[in-house]
This record gives structure tokens, C-alpha cells and sequence, in this order.
């Protein structure tokens, strides 16, 4: 049995538990809560398990890992059906990209421990935060809607569901909940609200986990 140490919120862990449902991965749910005043993720025994002090961690009979890319390129090796990735070399360099683009260049910037510090430290107001939120996220999604266009859907790169398409729910998920405008993308619009007709991605919604607040 695996073992999946997540909170209800983090949008790294909600990638994961995509991909676990899609590939009809079983596995124990652990809740870490990372909330102000609780932050489980310092406490002593979760460092000693997971250094990194973040989620998603993940544990099987094989391998303890943490990084949700990480985590999702293992799945992918050893649970290959469904497949996520493309089998065309091309498409599945593209697929990547996108996926980096989300992990790498939205998603650090946009995390609990950075607006944590830019309204704690920095002393930023809520609408300040808000705006830096939100410039994040049309930064990406600017790049990302014209590849939704290319493809004409259901899916970010047409009729395969890709870690692409795992990668941006929980993303819009997230510009949802802070009320970033997406009237400018109507491509990922579609797709997310085609995945999220999927039970694998509707498990796997913030409300949906046993956390949940």
C-alpha cells in the first residue's frame, strides 16, 4: 500500500492525487497541516521522514520521495497505464514543458510560504498580494491557452489526458480562489471543466479530502 503525506489545499499534492486516481493507485492519506500556528510540516518526526519539510511525500514498498514532479515522473515508470505522457518524443518534451512551466514558474511564486512572508515580512496588503498573485498566473496562462487553441481539446494537448492536464486543474483551481479573472482563457477554461467531469479529478478537489475545512 502506498502512503501519501498531503493537505487538502496544496496544489502539488492535489496533482498527485490525480495522477493516483487515474491510475487507479491505492493508497493511504496522511494529512499534514501546514496552516499557520498548526505547520506540521517543521514538526520534528515529519522532517526526519521528509527533510524538505513540504508536501506531497510519497511512500511505496520501492521508493520514499518528495517533489510532486518527482513523484509523478516515478508513477508514470512504474504504473504505466494510463499513460500520461505521450509516446511521441516531440509531444512529450511539450507535455513536460508545460508541466514545468506550472512547477517551476508559477507555482513557487504563488505558494503559502511566499505569501506568508510578503504579507508577514514585507508588510504587503491583501490587494498588493492579490496582484502579485494574479500576475503570476497570467504569466503562464498566457503561454498556455494558445497550446489549448492549437489542440482544440477536450484536453491541453487534444484527446490524450497528459500530466499537463494534472498540472492545470489544480492551477485554476488556485487563480479560482483568488479570484484571478479568466475570461482571457476560455481553452483552459474548457479543459479544466472537462477534466473535472472525470471522478479521478473530482476525488481529488481540495473539498473532497478527509482535511478539508
Amino acid at each position: 500500500m502506498a502512503t501519501l503525506y498531503s493537505y487538502w489545499r496544496s496544489s502539488a499534492a492535489y496533482r498527485v492525487r490525480i495522477a493516483l486516481n487515474l491510475k487507479g493507485i491505492k493508497y493511504d492519506l496522511v494529512s499534514v497541516d501546514l496552516k499557520p500556528g498548526t505547520a506540521e510540516h517543521h514538526a520534528e518526526d515529519y522532517a526526519l521522514r521528509n527533510p524538505q519539510k513540504l508536501v506531497p511525500f510519497f511512500e511505496d514498498d520501492r521508493v520514499t520521495i518528495g517533489q510532486s514532479m518527482a513523484i509523478l515522473e516515478y508513477l508514470e515508470e512504474r504504473y504505466p497505464e494510463p499513460p500520461l505522457l505521450p509516446l511521441d518524443p516531440q509531444l512529450r518534451g511539450e507535455v513536460r514543458s508545460v508541466c514545468q512551466h506550472i512547477a517551476c514558474d508559477v507555482h513557487p511564486l504563488n505558494n503559502l510560504g511566499v505569501l506568508l512572508y510578503l504579507s508577514e515580512e514585507l508588510g504587503i496588503s491583501d490587494a498588493q498580494r492579490d496582484q502579485w498573485y494574479a500576475h503570476w498566473i497570467h504569466r503562464v496562462f498566457d503561454s498556455i491557452e494558445p497550446i489549448t487553441e492549437r489542440h482544440a481539446g477536450p484536453y491541453v494537448f487534444g484527446e490524450q489526458l497528459t500530466l499537463a492536464d494534472v498540472l492545470l486543474v489544480p492551477q485554476v483551481y488556485n487563480a479560482q480562489r483568488f479570484n484571478v479573472p479568466l475570461d482571457n482563457y476560455p481553452g483552459i477554461v474548457w479543459v479544466t471543466d472537462y477534466c473535472n467531469r472525470h471522478a479521478a479529478f473530482d476525488q481529488a478537489k481540495p473539498e473532497s479530502q478527509p482535511d478539508a475545512e
